[in-house]
């Protein structure tokens, strides 16, 4: 039987300005006025190296309050209206619902996949380039849900035009793959796409002659968003909730 593996070490400073409580130099002031403690001990060595395990901000404070989760961290947010999901798009982005330090943590946070400003809804938010990359790689099959309202009633033939595979987005040369659409309402439909293309629901409508008026992601995979997470909150991503996305 193999021994589990051992957790990996890093040094103090290095681990804390990883993950944004300051420049080193700023670490090693808070470790010398005692706001760093392990296990109930006060550190008092900058340069010590500590076991970077899963339960390390249960055992880790920084000025009396649990340390940050190290990396690889995952989140899920219900993302409002009126935000956007760009580092360098103009207004305010989801990274401002974060704690603020958050935002000098490395490896950086990215969104998996973007929803525009006017789209509310489930949004994942990484520093685990493994784990984005296999949820937004065509191989994994992990569709999305939306909920459209529309400003024309649906006609009746659009989920057939959906799910051909064959509907060609303008300014594009390869066509959809097939996309199931449920109608929820003569004005209200849910649309399952696998892919991730620029303002692919909003395009899609727009292509069969209507225009969307509010548009919602309720579910990733196997995820969906949780009823009590109310737009702007945001929790940890559970492994268990990490397997349910890639078995929907």
């Amino acid at each position: 039987m193999k021994a589990p593996p051992k957790a990996p070490l890093a040094r103090l400073d290095r681990l804390l300005a990883n993950l944004g409580y300051g420049s080193r130099r700023e670490v090693a002031d808070l470790v010398r006025k005692g706001q760093v403690v392990l296990d109930g001990k006060v550190l008092k060595d900058a340069g010590a190296r500590a076991p970077v395990t899963p339960d390390l901000p249960q055992r880790m404070t920084v000025a009396g309050q649990p340390l940050d989760p190290p990396a690889p961290l995952s989140i899920l947010m219900h993302k409002p209206l009126g935000v956007v999901c760009s580092h360098r798009e103009a207004g305010r982005s989801v990274y401002e619902l974060l704690p603020h330090r958050w935002r000098a943590r490395e490896p950086g946070l990215s969104t998996i996949g973007r929803l525009d400003k006017e789209t509310s809804g489930l949004l994942l938010i990484t520093d685990d380039g493994d784990f984005l990359h296999r949820v937004i790689s065509p191989k994994s099959h992990v569709a999305k849900a939306y909920v459209a309202t529309l400003e024309r009633p649906l006609t009746g033939g659009e989920g057939a035009v959906f799910a051909a595979g064959a509907l060609l987005l303008e300014g594009e040369s390869e066509p959809l793959a097939p996309a199931t659409l449920e109608l929820l309402g003569p004005r209200q439909a849910r649309l399952i796409i696998t892919e991730g293309r620029y303002h692919q629901v909003r395009r899609m409508f727009a292509a069969v002659g209507n225009h969307v008026s509010a548009l919602h992601r309720e579910r990733i995979g196997g995820l969906a968003l949780p009823a009590d997470l109310a737009p702007g909150d945001w929790r940890i991503l559970s492994p268990e909730e990490q397997a349910a996305l890639f078995n929907g």
